[in-house]
């Protein structure tokens, strides 16, 4: 039986204050729990610091420090670095301690960090996310699982302070492997969202006035609802990064690959996005994809 992760017997972790991370930190934060932030370019943890957050100089400073360890960094080259360099986290953390990778990444890199965890004693989860900006905001992600039992009931009442839908989805690299399901969906219906809306103004349509008759029925979705009126108003910035959902995308391709499963769909997204990026839209939210459309 583990311990309770209470606000009085345990440090907090977190490694990565981008548009999710600073959110999800200042979430754990609220909920009372001791916070120790790195981040590569400590400006970003600036507002977090202001709010009692604790400033550490490196991964591996933090990781001797912390009971629990969150992080959401930007690829799977980076979230390797973090946990498994000479530097990183597994390196340098205490036995019995919990780490939790947020970043959507590869699965099998995930099961890799589990099994190093494993033979250093540490409870290794990996756990990306879905929801955006405001999800991360408004403590309403998404969360999918991957990782035993025992250390998901552990870690629960930390992830209850930034989601609401948490679902543990099997064994280390399921949670990555339900983020690739995830991600797979929305870049179909990203494409479906914008040629709708081109469609709409190409014919003489209101496309705000075309919004209220078509979200609420059977074509209705978060990107729709959420992301629709920001391209309705010319707001591409980064709820996710374009680039982001490109390394998502390709991560998903990789893995249908190996199992031998054809995704025409997402290979046609991705390749509209690569076009987007190519022309300077890396940095844009996803719904700058209408750019291509317009």
């Amino acid at each position: 039986m583990t311990m309770a992760l209470t606000t009085e017997n345990t440090v907090v972790g977190f490694i990565g204050i981008g548009v999710m991370g600073k959110s999800m930190a200042r979430n754990i934060m609220r909920g009372g729990y001791p916070m120790h932030v790195y981040t590569r370019t400590k400006a970003s943890a600036d507002e977090l610091l202001a709010e009692g957050a604790v400033w550490e100089n490196s991964v591996a400073a933090l990781a001797a420090k912390c009971d629990v360890i969150f992080t959401i960094v930007g690829f799977p080259p980076d979230v390797e670095e973090v946990y498994l360099g000479e530097q990183g986290i597994l390196a340098h953390v205490r036995s019995g301690s919990y780490v939790v990778d947020m970043t959507t990444s590869r699965p099998d890199l995930a099961a890799r960090i589990a099994e190093a965890a494993a033979k250093k004693g540490v409870h290794a989860l990996d756990a990306p996310v879905s929801g955006g900006d405001i999800g991360a905001r408004e403590a309403r992600l998404s969360i999918m699982v991957g990782g035993d039992k025992e250390s998901f009931e552990a870690v629960l009442p930390l992830f209850q302070l930034m989601g609401k839908n948490i679902v543990l989805q099997g064994k280390p690299g399921s949670g990555q492997h339900t983020k690739m399901c995830n991600q797979i969906n929305i870049a179909a219906i990203m494409m479906g969202v914008c040629e709708s809306l081109a469609y709409a103004a190409k014919s003489g349509l209101d496309p705000a006035t075309v919004l209220k008759s078509i979200e609420s029925g059977a074509a209705g979705s978060w990107s729709l609802s959420n992301l629709a009126p920001r391209i309705i108003k010319g707001d591409y910035a980064p709820g996710f990064y374009v680039k982001h959902f490109i390394k998502d995308m390709t991560i998903a391709l990789e893995s249908a690959e190996a199992m031998g499963v054809d995704l025409p769909g997402l290979a046609l997204a991705r390749q509209l996005y690569s076009k987007l990026a190519a022309e300077g839209g890396g940095d844009d939210g996803t719904q700058a994809l209408f750019k291509l459309y317009s």
